[in-house]
């Protein structure tokens, strides 16, 4: 009996020497050292032999069947993840094995800058690859999505906020989008909603007056002036007269915008209008938000830029025209 049990023994051992020869050259040594990245999709329910396939004719293994043992060994073969990814043959096969396992796919960098409307979000999205424009501008305006995320009014304008987002190409156009208002609501916190409570507003007021203060300055410091301007006007009955919601409201906005923008009808041109408009005109960031919730206690009516990116700020019609001749009308002048 134990000399069966040694002849069993030295098989076993015999057996799994060979294993180890076979497999270890294939495991410590990458196909090319050199070799520079590329980017390959693995498409949903693509089964092993196939992917193992598509990696060896991208040259990214050397061999196919030790590739298909080593995933059966670690149990890899129905565990592979969909997506794109970045492979190079300098990697090792139990790495390549590793990414399509844990799904690490090539993510891509969105920068989504405070006061971007959704007309500028889309071809940003776009020119990366991560979305069909139409499909994402269609979405933003979907009825049942808008009262799926508890937004108020016809689009998700104000509502995708502004930040850095780390994407992969795979997500739909919805799932990014809910990202986004994912990332709205985590900053307009409960607490900001009682604030908007005390204040007698509703969230859809307290954004839309926050997109208005993100296109007017993108000074930190003068937000919560300018939110005073806008609430003492609205206080006095006064039009806000703020140019970003009249270029919001034309079509083809070419840059220049022309005294007769301001007298043609949109609910958009506060010019005409009294009151709020309709809705955001952009999606702002905290700090607008925050600028919207609370404004400075001061009294001005007008402010006028000084050219800079800064503006100046007054309290009476004659004071306003002095700051208009001083920093626009001389300027012209000149």
């Amino acid at each position: 009996m134990k000399r069966y049990s040694k002849i069993l023994l030295f098989v076993l051992l015999s057996a799994l020497s060979v294993l180890i020869a076979h497999l270890l050259p294939f495991l410590l040594i990458p196909p090319d050292r050199k070799a520079v990245a590329q980017v390959i999709e693995i498409p949903r329910g693509m089964p092993f032999n196939q992917v193992a396939n598509v990696l060896f004719e991208k040259e990214i293994i050397k061999d196919k069947p030790r590739f298909h043992l080593l995933a059966k060994l670690l149990g890899a073969t129905t565990r592979i993840q969909a997506g794109e990814y970045e492979f190079s043959a300098s990697m090792l096969p139990s790495q390549v094995l590793n990414k399509l396992v844990q799904g690490l796919t090539k993510t891509y960098t969105a920068v989504i800058p405070e006061g971007y409307n959704i007309q500028q979000i889309a071809p940003l999205l776009a020119s990366l690859g991560l979305i069909n424009q139409d499909t994402f501008l269609a979405k933003t305006r979907d009825p049942a999505l808008l009262s799926d995320l508890g937004i108020e009014g016809e689009s998700l304008e104000g509502y995708l906020f502004p930040a850095t987002y780390i994407l992969t190409r795979g997500p739909s156009e919805e799932e990014i989008i809910r990202k986004m208002v994912d990332k709205f609501h985590q900053v307009y916190t409960p607490e900001l909603e009682q604030r908007a409570k005390e204040l007698e507003l509703s969230r859809k007021n307290v954004i839309t007056m926050a997109s208005i203060i993100e296109k007017e300055t993108s000074v930190i410091e003068e937000m919560p002036l300018i939110s005073a301007v806008f609430y003492n006007r609205l206080k006095k009955r006064m039009r806000l007269e703020s140019d970003p919601t009249v270029i919001y409201g034309l079509k083809n906005f070419d840059g220049n915008l022309r005294k007769r923008d301001l007298r043609a009808w949109s609910p958009y041109n506060t010019y005409r209008n009294f009151g709020l408009p309709p809705g955001p005109i952009a999606n702002p960031g905290k700090d607008a938000i925050m600028a919207a919730l609370y404004p400075a206690k001061v009294p001005y009516l007008y402010f006028v830029s000084r050219n800079n990116g800064t503006h100046l700020f007054s309290s009476s019609y004659k004071e306003h025209n002095r700051a208009v001749w001083e920093y626009q009308k001389r300027r012209r002048r000149n």
